[in-house]
């Protein structure tokens, strides 16, 4: 280590705590760790794990200094300091995704290091330390999103593909850094450097200094490490398609009642309920929870109990025979239950308005998470929708965006919106309600720039600046992939029990579906993708559970 290295952040301040991201453990904690870790002295300029490692163990610092640093030897950036009875890692730590930070020590002491598999023998012996430990991990991975750490995405926001792998990343909760061609006069100059040409852009460099030109969203997410590792076995006692809410619990319950379980999803975990900027009618969250982060907490705990999860592998192709369901994948593979759930929810409906397809992702938007918001900070937004998922967006964008409106073709906003976020959003000063209101055309050169709004009644028309479009109109069916073979209503939407009847329950002889269970035996439907399904979060937890249950039975009888 040269003596220029060793003055990396030599005279930066421990980071400040922030949300419970940077606690400190007590004595009786540290305890604990010691028990299942060891005390080890350390040294400046000792590298206790680095960027593109598979895995890290655990370190809690007795007294030093340690420096968690993006690019370390390159740009190094130090992201966080931490000072004695604080720990590293985040959530890439227990995920097994690939870490994209590295830990540097800065001043002398010692740490205890501890194997990340003891992490849940602390937490099983000490819940409050766990829960303190997971919170800690969430917080920051919210954190290195905001400040735009991690892998780095360099392409042309006008670029399809820009879009997909932006969107991908950011479903993902994977901190990145968004380098713009159009924008960022260094990007040109970068690419030369890695002697990529502009047709292969967009471009990742990963956090072990690999270079993807334009990958795929499944060779992304190999490289991320995301997901469970090797092929699917050859036969699972249940499949789950989809990963939101309702395919999520459906995962945790059927690992944790020990049947062997395999989840695909298409992008990533949380679904629609992922999108959505804060959940405040949830069960056990008070204060509110956005739905990244539930699906997030929830993916966790079901990789606790076993579950595997293909991502992102959607579904292509469904073969079924009796006590034999197969899906084929858009990876290749094949993932095979002697029962299955689909959980595969629903797709966002579209506005009817031209010019939709051009600016989708770059000002038309279907989710408000952070990213969208980094997007249009400061700018006029206009946000279309009178469910919950607008209301919630409305909430979260007022307080980052110059002004912003919130569009409803009827005149009561709680017809379909809660009550409590009717209460909020009238509340709102920054918050327009356009009752009576639709978007009859979109204006800019490559970007939105401008919208028109028509009065339903009136018919008057009215042109207003906006930068971001949100649409939140609900959804349809998301089942093109079975081919005809499940009952459906005329909307698509897979029928289960009582309403599949005559000919479509012929494969029961004689018996009845249970409940949640499609025309097909052994395959059950749960969440937004059910007929008849209500949509909520917590309905959809409900269902996924429940169905565990009745796979059970079926198992039985087979």
């Amino acid at each position: 280590m040269i003596d220029e290295d060793l003055r990396i952040g030599a005279g930066d301040p421990e980071t400040p705590d922030r949300d419970g991201a940077f606690p400190r453990l007590d004595e009786n904690q540290r305890s604990l760790c010691r028990k299942h870790g060891r005390l080890r002295p350390i040294e400046p300029g000792e590298v206790l794990f680095a960027e593109g490692d598979e895995g890290s163990d655990f370190f809690v610092i007795e007294s030093g200094v340690v420096m968690i640093i993006q690019g370390y030897g390159k740009e190094n950036r130090v992201v966080a300091v931490h000072g004695p009875h604080r720990f590293t890692g985040e959530l890439s730590l227990i995920t097994g995704q690939r870490l994209y930070l590295s830990g540097v020590v800065r001043d002398a002491g010692e740490v205890i290091q501890i194997p990340v598999e003891k992490l849940e023998e602390i937490a099983d012996e000490d819940k409050a330390l766990g829960d303190q430990i997971l919170a800690a991990f969430i917080a920051r991975r919210s954190i290195l999103i905001e400040a735009g750490a991690g892998i780095k995405l360099i392409g042309s926001r006008f670029s399809p593909d820009s879009r997909r792998l932006r969107e991908f990343l950011a479903r993902s909760r994977m901190p990145h850094q968004w380098i713009d061609l159009e924008e960022d006069e260094e990007a040109d100059a970068l690419l030369r450097k890695l002697a990529v040409e502009p047709n292969q852009t967009p471009v990742v460099i990963a956090s072990g200094g690999e270079i993807l030109r334009n990958p795929s969203n499944a060779e992304l997410g190999r490289t991320l490490g995301l997901g469970s590792t090797g092929s699917p076995p050859a036969l699972c006692d249940v499949v789950v398609v989809g990963a939101g809410p309702a395919g999520i619990a459906a995962s945790l319950y059927a690992a944790s009642e020990g049947l062997d379980t395999l989840g695909v999803e298409a992008i990533a975990s949380g679904g629609q309920a992922g999108t959505s900027a804060k959940i405040e009618n949830y069960l056990g969250f008070p204060t509110g929870i956005s739905g990244s982060e539930l699906a997030q907490r929830a993916g966790l705990q079901a990789q606790k109990f076993g579950a595997r999860l293909a991502v992102p592998a959607a579904a292509e192709e469904l073969r079924s025979t009796h006590g034999r369901h197969e899906i084929k994948l858009s990876n290749g593979e094949v993932a095979t239950g002697r029962t299955m759930v689909i959980a595969s929810g629903a797709q966002y409906r579209r506005l009817d308005v031209a010019r939709l397809d051009e600016f989708e992702g770059v000002g038309v938007y279907y989710a408000a998470t952070q990213v969208e918001a980094q997007l249009c900070a400061g700018d006029p937004v206009i946000i279309v929708g009178g469910g919950n998922s607008a209301g919630q967006a409305a909430m979260f964008l007022s307080g980052q965006t110059s002004h912003c409106r919130l569009l409803i073709r009827g005149d009561d906003l709680g017809k379909s919106m809660s009550r409590y976020l009717v209460d909020q959003v009238e509340r709102n000063d920054s918050i327009a309600v356009c009752r009576n209101s639709q978007v009859i055309e979109l204006g800019g050169e490559r970007e939105l720039e401008t919208v028109t709004i028509a009065d339903t009644r009136s018919g008057e028309r009215t042109e207003v600046p906006a930068r971001a479009l949100f649409v939140f109109i609900g959804a349809s069916r998301h089942t093109e992939w079975r081919e005809d073979q499940l009952a459906t209503d005329d909307a698509g939407f897979l029928l289960t029990g009582v309403d599949v009847q005559g000919q479509e329950a012929v494969e029961f002889n004689g018996d009845r579906p249970f409940f949640l269970e499609t025309s097909r035996p052994g395959i059950f439907a749960v969440g937004d993708v059910r007929a008849g399904s209500i949509k909520r979060v917590a309905s959809a937890v409900g269902e996924g559970s429940m169905a565990i249950r009745l796979v059970h039975e079926r198992l039985a009888s087979l």
